[in-house]
């Protein structure tokens, strides 16, 4: 049995920064065109969303700017590009969901996990509206008072 499926959690890599600077509406699961070294380094969990955004081209989406390390190890007969564009594979309605949220009423698609589900790479993308400085300000705020909350309910028991 290898070392991924001993471990319960499936997660590759997490976009902790996507929850910071937008509010997430709705949330969508989706498939990756990816080469094969792509997926070994993957299975070695060298992937990064952290600078990445989903685009639109000709009706079709895009993870743009995500960072698969190379392995050292990989084929000697192929350059691996670590920042390609890759193709994300969803079906005909969410894709006409997605851009019209992005179209008219001016959302934002972004990447927030990188999964493995039933052996397959699977990412994780939603719908979201920045957030203004204050925003993020108020979350913050809100995130130290629940933590103190916890803190102080742990103390009085």
């Amino acid at each position: 049995m290898s070392a991924n499926k001993a471990k319960s959690d499936n997660s590759i890599a997490r976009n902790k920064k996507a929850w910071h600077d937008y509010f997430i509406e709705e949330e969508f699961e989706a498939g990756l065109v990816l080469h094969g070294w792509e997926v070994k380094s993957l299975r070695e969990g060298r992937a990064q969303l952290k600078e990445s955004y989903v685009i639109i081209r000709a009706g079709e989406l895009y993870l743009f700017g995500a960072h698969f390390s190379p392995l050292p190890a990989a084929s000697s007969h192929i350059s691996p590009d670590p920042t390609r564009t890759r193709k994300l594979l969803l079906n005909a309605n969410e894709i006409s969901k997605l851009i019209g949220g992005v179209e008219r009423k001016g959302y934002t698609l972004v990447p927030l996990s990188l999964y493995w589900k039933k052996g397959r790479a699977k990412l994780k993308i939603a719908l979201a509206k920045g957030k203004k400085q204050h925003d993020k300000r108020a979350s913050i705020r809100q995130r130290e008072w629940d933590r103190d909350q916890h803190r102080l309910m742990k103390l009085n028991r």
